[in-house]
């Protein structure tokens, strides 16, 4: 059992659960009164893509899970983690990016520090096939 891995797959079921329970509570702070038609589709819209985003964690949870605990995948395992770990850097880029043509605040790239997770969990796959 590779402890990077199991660390890597612990993360991803954490930020699983947080992202899809508590996730929506905040997205609810920003809801729309019923009145609002054209809001409330763009913050539908929002909340579906939120929660694209936690099946994504979700899959890449049993994913590592397999490669974890199971021989299912071994042909492919080297490969198959080399690929997540590359998707999390690029979602960790993606994340910097957003936030650097946002407007800025007070601490953004900390407050919206999501991508230190998504770099962390990509280091950890990266350290799992060295």
């Amino acid at each position: 059992m590779n402890i990077f891995l199991l660390i890597a797959n612990a993360l991803t079921l954490v930020a699983f659960i947080v992202h899809t329970w508590e996730g929506d509570k905040d997205l609810g702070t920003i809801k729309p009164m019923k009145n609002e038609l054209v809001k409330q589709e763009k913050w539908t819209q929002a909340r579906a893509g939120w929660h694209w985003v936690s099946i994504d964690l979700l899959l890449v949870t049993v994913a590592l899970a397999f490669l974890n605990f199971t021989k299912i995948l071994e042909p492919h395992d080297q490969f198959l983690i080399q690929l997540l770990a590359i998707c999390f850097f690029v979602y960790a880029a993606s994340w910097i990016l957003v936030i650097f043509v946002s407007d800025s605040f007070k601490n953004n790239y900390l407050k919206l520090g999501q991508w230190l997770l998504l770099l962390l969990i990509g280091g950890l796959l990266q350290l799992s096939v060295v």
